[in-house]
């Protein structure tokens, strides 16, 4: 019986951790689901500074730094993409949003400079 009772817990534990995780996408493919699907909630985790430089329009600043703190100001309803300027903070942002049971969850992996090396529009 508790041989059963070990394996149940060990595959509930990993469909969790299946389930809890984000989904990564190139630029390319992000612009993709933008185009198809205007109501994804964008994320901009870097810092002020560098959001005041360049964003993607309509994208929303959290930085990583804050995000635990202002998680309740990212909506749970939406489909969001997660992005930085390479992907390096927007990887832990995405996975700490799945494991807060955020369903669909993007990491884009090469961030704005991938975004900007493709040659889509970034807003000034």
């Amino acid at each position: 019986m508790n041989k059963v009772l070990m394996i149940l817990l060990m595959m509930v534990t990993l469909a969790t951790q299946v389930w809890a995780a984000e989904k990564d996408i190139s630029s390319r493919d992000a612009k993709s689901l933008l185009d198809k699907n205007r109501n994804i909630y964008l994320l901009d985790v870097r810092t002020p500074q560098e959001y005041s430089q360049g964003k993607l329009a309509g994208s929303v600043l959290i930085p990583i730094s804050e995000l635990e703190r202002r998680i309740n100001e990212v909506p749970k309803n939406k489909t969001i993409l997660v992005y930085c300027a390479v992907g390096a903070r927007s990887k832990p942002a995405a996975n700490f949003l799945a494991k807060q049971g955020y369903k669909e969850v993007y990491n884009m992996t090469d961030g704005l400079v991938g975004w900007y090396r493709n040659k889509f529009p970034i807003q000034r």
